[in-house]
């Protein structure tokens, strides 16, 4: 069972996230046009599961489906789409997580909704502590229930989305 646990911000993500980057480069090499860092370790003072999510962008999703055994070989799970259409998800660390990889195609929307999400939050931090605080209080109260937590952050994820979504396109337009 998956404990929920998250912690103060801590520096060494960015590195964690850029060595993997790095090592997710050297494997799929053209296939991938972009990679980054998304989700709270991401954002700079966040309070967060340390868990370093990473987005890779390619040009064609299908391709990636032929590096599945190179991904286990790095310690992925290949996961397929799970749950979110157009994606390829790859979970590392088993019941340990240590990093996730969501890799879209280009145009996909998902793109855009995670960077906005995750710029939002490095510009807004007045919510970005709002999001921490929510973060550490649903932690305390469902350390063993991954869902519960999930859950509790849903309604917080789906309004800051929608405004940060709003704020995106508007400071891409300006």
């Amino acid at each position: 069972m998956r404990r929920v646990e998250v912690s103060a911000y801590q520096p060494k993500w960015k590195d964690l996230f850029e060595q993997e980057a790095r090592r997710l480069c050297q494997l799929f090499g053209s296939v991938i046009l972009d990679i980054h860092h998304i989700g709270s370790t991401s954002v700079l003072g966040l309070h967060a599961k340390p868990i370093i999510d990473i987005m890779p962008v390619v040009q064609d999703i299908e391709k990636v489906d032929a590096f599945h055994d190179d991904m286990i070989q790095l310690g992925y799970e290949p996961k397929g789409e799970f749950g979110i259409s157009g994606r390829r998800y790859f979970p590392k660390g088993g019941e340990e997580r240590t990093h996730h990889v969501h890799m879209f195609q280009t145009g996909s929307p998902h793109i855009e909704r995670h960077l906005a999400f995750r710029d939002f939050l490095r510009t807004h931090p007045d919510v970005a502590k709002q999001y921490g605080w929510l973060k550490t209080d649903l932690a305390q109260r469902y350390p063993e229930n991954m869902n519960g937590y999930i859950e509790g952050k849903n309604d917080f994820v789906q309004t800051t989305e929608k405004r940060a979504l709003e704020w995106y396109q508007n400071s891409r337009t300006n």
